[in-house]
């Protein structure tokens, strides 16, 4: 039974689709550059396959996918009636979704009552979404919510400390993001352990060029560091995050810019890239911190010392602590990252073995023998779990 995850992005478009008999991946993919000129690339166990094409609308790419995945040199499927089903990534579902839904009109136009609130993000979704039923009308379609791992919260988590009526009136309160990855990784993590998820508290580190963390309690999030927006939390690729709300008045009368201006500013050329001038990837980051570039060094003091401070953060949150997962890009493969962030968490029994810690990309434990609190390794596949809900909402 195969299922077709998408991913939509306002000029790009990124899918999978799996067999979920044996949960295989058997095409992935990405069209880029939508409503520019439009390119390809498209992967099977028969070798990656890249073309130009043109791709004016999402439309135009989606119908490019279907024919690849339809290839005689390098598709997979006879005919589209094989996809049994469509599974999407949406980033906000606000408070109205709470679990993973099957999309309806209603659907719909819940996702687009609550776009004010990630208009970066769910526009480009919603049309993934309408180009699936342009291409496989009457395939039946999901959508997974970032957000709606975190709908768990507690009041006391996601409340922000000002006029409650704005709350009421516009809904703005933390939200958190990631939620696809922080409940595979915490799953996972607690099998890696041996231990029911039931009696654990996680702290799940998702580093990627956007960066969130999340408290994990008994397999619930109970917190997490994005908010309202993914802009809130940790110092990222080139989001700010926790920054003096002040600033942005400050920055705006100094500079003589309007608030689109200001958050241009916050969310991309922020972050690291912000502080070193540099790059907002960390392996350029490294080169130039060994190569004695003073601001990259400080944008990495001020990444790990954020990341650490969160964990230890949610530790007192959570009355306890068992265990650290570190999962995406840098989480994944930066073992130096990582090193730099246990480093501030010796205090409370972390501790990890340099020969297992610089190993990339694989599920492990890097832990050192002694370590009251166990530090792992996860490697993240949101596109399994949005295919896993998928299937489970439509009772496949």
């Amino acid at each position: 039974m195969y299922v077709l995850v998408i991913n939509a992005g306002s000029s790009s478009l990124k899918y999978q689709l799996l067999n979920m008999t044996d949960e295989s991946v058997l095409a992935k993919g990405l069209c880029e550059r939508i409503g520019i000129d439009g390119r390809l690339v498209h992967e099977t166990d028969k070798g990656k396959h890249t073309a130009d094409h043109a791709m004016p609308d999402h439309g135009a790419a989606m119908a490019i996918v279907l024919d690849s995945l339809l290839d005689a040199n390098h598709g997979v499927l006879k005919s589209k009636a094989e996809i049994k089903a469509v599974g999407h990534r949406v980033v906000h579902g606000g408070e109205a979704f709470a679990a993973s839904v099957e999309i309806t009109a209603e659907v719909e136009a819940a996702i687009e009552a609550v776009s004010e609130l990630a208009p970066l993000h769910n526009p480009p979704n919603l049309t993934g979404i309408r180009a699936c039923k342009q291409h496989m009308p009457g395939v039946p379609q999901v959508a997974v919510f970032d957000t709606a791992f975190h709908q768990t919260m507690p009041e006391k988590a996601y409340l922000y400390a000002i006029d409650y009526a704005l709350y009421e009136k516009y809904k703005i309160r933390r939200y958190g993001f990631h939620g696809t990855s922080h409940k595979y990784v915490a799953a996972q993590g607690a099998e890696l352990l041996g231990r029911p998820q039931s009696e654990l508290k996680i702290v799940t580190c998702h580093l990627g060029n956007g960066v969130s963390l999340c408290a994990v309690d008994k397999g619930v999030s109970v917190d997490t560091s994005m908010g309202m927006t993914p802009l809130e939390g940790l110092a990222m690729g080139t989001r700010c995050g926790d920054i003096d709300p002040a600033v942005v008045q400050f920055i705006m009368e100094k500079e003589g810019i309007s608030a689109q201006e200001a958050g241009d500013l916050l969310n991309k050329k922020s972050g690291v890239l912000g502080i070193s001038g540099v790059s907002s990837d960390f392996r350029d980051l490294c080169a130039a911190a060994e190569g004695g570039n003073l601001r990259a060094c400080a944008a990495m003091d001020v990444f790990a010392y954020r990341v650490a401070g969160y964990i230890g953060r949610y530790a007192a949150c959570m009355n306890g602590l068992d265990a650290v997962v570190f999962t995406a890009g840098i989480g994944e493969n930066d073992c130096g990252i990582r090193e730099r962030v246990c480093a501030y968490l010796t205090w409370f029994g972390v501790s990890i073995d340099p020969a297992k810690n610089a190993k990339r990309g694989e599920a492990l434990d890097i832990s050192a023998p002694d370590a009251k609190v166990r530090v792992l390794v996860v490697p993240t596949n949101e596109e399994l779990v949005i295919a896993r809900d998928t299937k489970t909402v439509l009772k496949l």
